[in-house]
């Protein structure tokens, strides 16, 4: 069966499906086709095999040995398979009568390992289903006629029909194919990238190598990695090793390296993140296309405690991202899979490579600090990426997102030390033919190879166009008569140094410049408390307030049924701790209160006010809020009042406001050297630190550079780009690296578009009226043709 005729295969077993409808729903047909496809499989590799296994298995049944010890006997005349089946039965063989027990003991007759794999499929239940709706025998006998031998059908190829039967299944019960396999296309190509570098060693005589997957699904890549080396050496042995979270993919995975000969206890069912199955080993290659988005809120617990106990002890030192999305957790796992033994001079002697495919979010999202950032931190600094590569958008079975292939390695060549290499082949796709699901484009082998040989030579390639058709426009509904200029097919390659990716967050502080004026509005707006409560008070003294007197002034007793009822309708927001505060007059007479000291500090202030140095009552602004703090002073002193700290925040707060244009506040004097840049400025002849203003505080960006230190990377910075802009502005040298101690915060990104952008200039405004005017009469046209 040629690869291009496996869907052929996989529709005449899917047509089993027109047995099933009305006595089973849609999304039961794949857990009936799937495990009697694998058992037909199954059966059919084991057929040459068949009537010396049944003849050994008699033999060693009259030994009364353990099982496990049967079993090792029974093996040898499989001829090397590792699995077996005593039963002289087939499903060829398989009569209507007593099908049902027939079918069962057939599959307990299996070795375990296989018996397992039906396990994990619920069999028996689907089995007795069949027969209650007397569809057993047919489903049976249509199987028994569907030749799956290894000489019709390869290894290979059974991969690709496994994987449309689970197409289909998705389809039929609204579940993600995605979530079971990966597209051939992008398995070649990952799969190439990883082990290219290694050809020469892959060649070796007696060479042994593992393989890792920890999201298996039906072991697409570990079946493809191992295709990849038999290719070249036909005697290197490679081992597989797997985890998978679904029960029917982890069976298909598990019947597949049985039958390539693989021990099967080496694939793992379970959780990869919360529950690693094989945590002692390390890897020499490791593929992975782990759920996109996915959140990890389930097994949150589980992922902390081992960040916070462990550290980089465990698989998360380096840091956790979001909850909502758990792929870089998949990537720091591989990361401690990676073989790592080290030579006398620090070197790696056998070390491994990792192929995974991640969105767009792991490359930026995260600012500085955060765990996203943490984990890009580590990852570059510690040389372990090789290379990232953009995909075609509309790749995969179940989202049409840009995703992107990461390649690492512990054992870089001396040429890729410290440095990452970006290509961009957003555009190495054709169209299909046909759709299957969200996958409309596919990698052809010269576009893999394109990508490959670009990777393998790590070479530059300035933008060139491809010979790519144009996209094929609808042709349903009114045509435009204006051609629309496609931008052009691309490819591209860049090498950048790991340090490209880093900065160094500063934040950036400005004084707090403040006008301070106690106004006949500022008073009277101390009537009311602040936010939330401002709102509503003045509402209810604007409904109620006109009553009051000096004996009942806040006093709500008696309406607050009304009051209750207008706040619900009004000030629906505030909690019932809040409408108890507005219902009790304590509040109320504190605001009084508060309000009539702001009355008499007002008077003392405009009477003290001789000129600009006394500014800040009735009838003169101040724009130096440290010399109207000294002349508050003086009020305070001479009206006797005196203020509490919630007081004090809300009087300051009513009369003053921020002014650009004027002084900045003084914060405390301070006895050291004037340091601009650091804030401590020369003011009035003394060295002082500001007030800093919050809505004026930034951040800035600054790219590291290795050749200079950090002190000379952010002065020059700032006084460059920040100072010309705004004079006043300073560093805040309190923020600094966790790490490395130094000012500002360490981030990595990587901005993939951003470095593969290409300027399209703007059309010619000669070409824009044009189009206008041909759009115009198309239109006056279409609407003589309405009138007519």
């Amino acid at each position: 069966m040629p690869n291009s005729n496996f869907t052929q295969t996989a529709a005449f077993i899917w047509s089993v499906a027109d047995l099933l409808r009305g006595d089973f729903k849609q999304s039961q047909y794949g857990r009936v086709i799937l495990p009697f496809t694998l058992l037909r499989r199954l059966e059919c590799v084991l057929e040459e095999s068949k009537d010396a296994v049944v003849a050994q298995a008699d033999k060693v049944k009259a030994m009364n040995l353990p099982e496990e010890a049967q079993e090792k006997m029974i093996l040898r005349a499989t001829n090397g398979l590792s699995f077996f089946n005593t039963s002289p039965m087939n499903l060829g063989k398989m009569g209507q009568s007593d099908i049902k027990d027939n079918l069962e003991n057939y599959i307990q007759c299996f070795s375990t390992d296989a018996r397992e794999i039906f396990e994990h499929f619920k069999f028996d239940e689907f089995v007795g289903l069949l027969d209650d709706a007397n569809l057993l025998f047919k489903v049976v006998k249509k199987f028994a006629t569907t030749d799956l031998s290894p000489s019709k059908v390869s290894n290979h190829e059974m991969g690709l029909v496994f994987e449309e039967l689970i197409r289909r299944f998705a389809e039929s019960s609204n579940e993600t194919a995605g979530e079971h396999f990966t597209p051939r296309d992008i398995v070649r190509l990952t799969t190439s990238l990883v082990f290219m570098e290694d050809d020469e060693a892959l060649t070796q005589d007696g060479i042994i190598r593992t393989i890792y997957d920890p999201t298996a699904g039906t072991g697409g890549f570990l079946s493809s990695g191992m295709e990849y080396v038999h290719e070249l050496n036909p005697k290197a042995v490679m081992r597989a090793f797997g985890q998978e979270l679904n029960p029917e993919s982890y069976a298909i995975c598990k019947a597949d390296m049985l039958i390539k000969g693989q021990d099967v206890s080496r694939i793992k069912l379970g959780n990869t993140l919360s529950n690693d199955q094989l945590p002692a080993d390390q890897f020499d290659y490791m593929l992975s296309n782990p759920p996109f988005g996915v959140d990890w809120k389930k097994i949150e617990g589980e992922i902390k405690d081992e960040h916070t106990l462990k550290g980089f002890d465990g698989r998360f030192g380096a840091g956790l991202p979001r909850v909502s999305d758990g792929s870089l957790l998949f990537l720091m796992h591989l990361i401690s899979k990676m073989r790592d033994t080290h030579n006398v001079d620090g070197s790696v002697n056998d070390g491994g490579r990792i192929g995974i495919i991640l969105n767009g979010s792991p490359l930026f999202t995260g600012g500085a600090g955060s765990g996203e950032s943490e984990i890009r931190r580590y990852i570059l600094e510690a040389d372990l990426l090789e290379g990232i590569i953009a995909l075609p958008t509309d790749m995969f079975y179940n989202t049409g997102i840009a995703t992107y292939v990461w390649v690492l390695s512990n054992k870089k060549t001396s040429e890729r030390k410290d440095k990452v290499q970006l290509i961009d082949g957003s555009n190495l796709c054709g169209k299909m033919r046909k759709s299957l699901g969200s996958k409309r484009n596919l990698m052809s082998e010269d576009d893999i190879k394109l990508i490959t040989r670009t990777f393998g030579n790590f070479e530059v390639v300035d933008a060139r166009e491809l010979d790519k058709p144009a996209e094929q426009k609808s042709n349903r509904g009114r045509q435009s008569s204006i051609s629309k200029t496609e931008a052009p097919k691309t490819f591209a390659s860049k090498i950048f140094n790991s340090t490209d990716f880093g900065y160094r967050r500063l934040t950036i502080e400005r004084p707090l410049r403040l006008s301070a004026q106690i106004t006949d509005a500022a008073i009277e707006s101390l009537r009311f408390a602040p936010k939330p409560l401002n709102a509503p008070m003045e509402r209810l003294y604007n409904e109620f307030g006109t009553a009051w007197n000096e004996d009942n002034y806040g006093y709500l007793a008696e309406v607050e049924t009304e009051v209750r009822a207008l706040i619900k309708a009004e000030f629906s927001e505030l909690k019932e701790k809040q409408i108890k505060d507005l219902l009790d007059s304590k509040l109320w007479l504190f605001q009084r209160s508060l309000m009539d000291k702001a009355q008499q500090l007002q008077t003392a202030v405009s009477a003290m006010s001789v000129g600009e140095k006394m500014a800040g009552g009735r009838d003169v602004v101040s724009n130096d809020f440290n010399q109207f703090d000294i002349t508050m002073k003086g009020a305070f002193k001479a009206t006797g009042i005196k203020f509490d700290a919630k007081e004090k925040k809300q009087f300051f707060d009513a009369v003053t406001f921020k002014n650009p244009d004027a002084e900045p506040v003084v914060k405390k004097v301070l006895k050291e050297t004037a340091q601009p840049l650091y804030g401590s400025f020369n003011y009035n002849g003394k060295v002082v630190e500001f007030q800093q203003d919050g809505d004026l505080r930034d951040n800035e960006n600054v790219q590291l550079d290795s050749n200079v230190t950090t002190t000379e990377l952010i002065e020059s910075y700032v006084k460059r780009e920040v100072l010309p802009h705004v004079s006043d502005a300073w560093i805040n040298a309190d923020k600094r690296d966790e790490k490395d101690g130094d000012i500002g915060i360490v981030g990595y990104e990587i901005p993939f578009n951003r470095h593969f952008y290409v300027y399209q200039p703007p059309r010619a405004l000669e070409a824009i009226d044009e189009d206008l005017a041909l759009v115009s009469d198309e239109i006056m046209s279409l609407l003589q043709e309405v009138r007519s």
